[in-house]
């Protein structure tokens, strides 16, 4: 009796899962922008990987012989006033996109939900101190923050990616604040309470996964601005130096030739709209998905 109890909970536990998920793909995949977003996001990711295989040339080798050569066989989208070919510094510029990004999002988003949940779940002093630094934070807009702590700490890869993480993680902060407040009066969180549970068993147990989807649902969707942001950097002359290529650095470089050649800021103008686009469009996706309550919201 005591295995048909236990099967019976089991069963019963599992179904939900599986229903939810059913819903989660038929919510999704009946989107067909949603479906076209993935696929140019899960190219560029394979792009990215594949950078050093699949670009024809390197993306700092220099012939001024064959500058400023139109798209041919040999070029596909032409060269640079470098002679530098335009397709591989795409290719490569793929990767470096997807590295601030993915790194930006990930460490202000394990950073943010932290801090978040550290101050809605405790409140007082610590809830005061953390939430008035980032409302001075968030008084910025997000890319004229990365934009000053990218002057203070200068261009390239790394301090890039520190700067726009300073400024993405106040987003994340006041999500998990709010997700906590409304989690943490629970009935459940109380008896946790009650029974001496630990702080961090019941943030990290009950609190933390009622928060996650929402998440989740942000990081994919911040993912689109990190990237469009560290173009404008990279556009601008504080973001991504040499030797690492970036969209926006190869906008800024084609800019003065738009009229006689706009292929050089063009190529890589069409990859960021789309990149953006498509991340923008998977996280209004997954947010109908995941959860229908949440549309509109964040």
């Amino acid at each position: 009796m005591p295995e048909t109890v236990v099967n019976t909970e089991t069963v019963a536990e599992v179904q939900p899962r599986r229903s939810e998920w059913k819903r989660f793909r038929r919510v999704f995949f009946q989107r067909k922008v949603a479906i076209f977003a993935l696929i140019i996001i899960c190219i560029m990711i394979f792009t990215a990987v594949f950078a050093p295989w699949l670009a024809p040339y390197d993306p700092n080798e220099q012939n001024l012989s064959n500058s400023m050569a139109p798209p041919s066989r040999e070029h596909l989208l032409g060269t640079d006033r470098l002679g530098i070919d335009t397709f591989s510094r795409l290719i490569w510029g793929a990767r470096t996109a997807l590295i601030v990004g993915f790194a930006t999002a990930f460490i202000s988003a394990a950073i943010g939900t932290a801090l978040g949940m550290i101050a809605g779940y405790f409140g007082g002093v610590i809830s005061t101190v953390i939430m008035r630094f980032m409302d001075a934070l968030m008084g910025f807009p997000m890319i004229v923050l990365a934009l000053l702590l990218a002057g203070v700490l200068g261009s390239g890869m790394q301090n890039i990616i520190i700067a726009l993480t300073v400024a993405s993680v106040p987003g994340y902060v006041r999500l998990m604040y709010g997700m906590t407040l409304s989690v943490k009066e629970n009935d459940y969180i109380l008896a946790q309470r009650s029974i001496g549970s630990s702080s961090a068993r019941t943030i990290w147990k009950h609190i933390f996964p009622n928060a996650l989807q929402p998440m989740i649902v942000m990081l994919t969707s911040a993912l689109g601005g990190i990237i469009m942001a560290e173009s404008g950097l990279s556009f601008l002359g504080v973001g991504i130096t040499a030797p690492d290529v970036a969209w926006g650095s190869m906008v800024a470089d084609g800019f003065k030739y738009l009229q006689t050649y706009p292929i050089l800021s063009f190529a890589p103008g069409v990859c960021i709209m789309l990149v953006v686009f498509s991340f923008n469009i998977l996280g209004d996706s997954l947010r109908d998905a995941l959860d229908p309550r949440l549309r509109g919201t964040l």
